[in-house]
């Protein structure tokens, strides 16, 4: 099988031209190639199809094999992807990803497409729609209890639910304790992403991340429009965000007017290979 490795501020993913490679067991695939000792090593497995609404389709899986229904750094991912392969001549591009469609505006430098701004949707914040467990339209603010301590969390989905949650020191955290008790609690149907956010500034902020299925990794695009739209609504920062991640930094903006997110942020290639997939 052949596939790209590449990342997004260090959240990496496998890149597998679906159109070409035919799996048929993809959960069983994304969880070998996902490993980082036994396989290629990645935080999920992204197939990119053909699509009869945009022009193209992502169908992403994270390390542990189960389906996502969005990934930020992957999407910009899958625009350079299409663009430097050369399946696509033109600098936008729409993506479809679970039946929606996002809009890519790519900066092409040498021939390769370097940065990519994507136009992410609408914020969803009823909870019901997010969804999280709650008595209220909106999680804004909001206590709940994890593992016998009580955290103060804001709700959005970016297409696939976030908890945010503001703190004095994401650093020393130890966010492998108390991340898989976020993602597996009981307000959570669906299992959900955690931001843990510090507020430097009203543009800039600081923010780890636990994703569900994968675990900590360096970055998350969706993360850090949650992260974002959670510190408008509290009245930490400005519209216009900057959000410092493990793995670099990624640049959001909230149109408040068009009530839309956009998200910039880089896109790499790692390397190419053939992996010894046999089904």
């Amino acid at each position: 099988m052949k596939f790209t490795k590449m990342h997004g501020c260090g959240n990496d993913y496998v890149y597998v031209d679906g159109a070409r490679e035919h799996i048929k067991n993809k959960k069983e695939l994304v969880i070998a190639a996902s490993d980082r000792h036994f396989g290629i090593g990645s935080d999920g497995v992204i197939f990119i199809n053909p699509s009869k609404i945009a022009d193209f389709e992502m169908e992403m899986y994270n390390a542990d094999g189960s389906r996502s229904e969005m990934c930020g750094n992957g999407i910009r991912c899958v625009g350079k992807f299409v663009y430097d392969h050369g399946l696509i001549d033109k600098s936008k591009v729409s993506v479809e990803s679970f039946g929606k469609i996002k809009f890519l505006d790519m900066t092409v430098e040498g021939g390769k497409v370097s940065r990519v701004r994507v136009n992410m949707g609408e914020p969803v914040l009823t909870a019901a729609e997010i969804p999280v467990v709650s008595d209220n339209a909106r999680v804004l603010d909001e206590k709940i209890e994890v593992n016998g301590k009580i955290y103060h969390m804001t709700c959005v989905s970016m297409g696939n639910p976030h908890a945010v949650v503001f703190m004095d020191n994401v650093a020393d955290m130890k966010i492998e304790e108390i991340g898989p008790y976020f993602e597996n609690h009981e307000r959570f149907p669906n299992r959900t992403n955690t931001e843990f956010v510090k507020v430097l500034d009203e543009s800039h902020v600081e923010m780890r991340v636990w994703e569900r299925g994968s675990g900590e990794t360096l970055a998350c695009g969706t993360g850090c429009c949650a992260t974002a739209v959670a510190c408008v609504l509290n009245g930490f920062t400005d519209n216009h965000v900057f959000v410092k991640v493990l793995g670099g930094e990624i640049e959001i903006e909230w149109d408040r007017e068009s009530n839309l997110i956009y998200m910039t942020g880089p896109a790499t290639t790692v390397y190419e290979g053939d992996y010894p997939w046999v089904e």
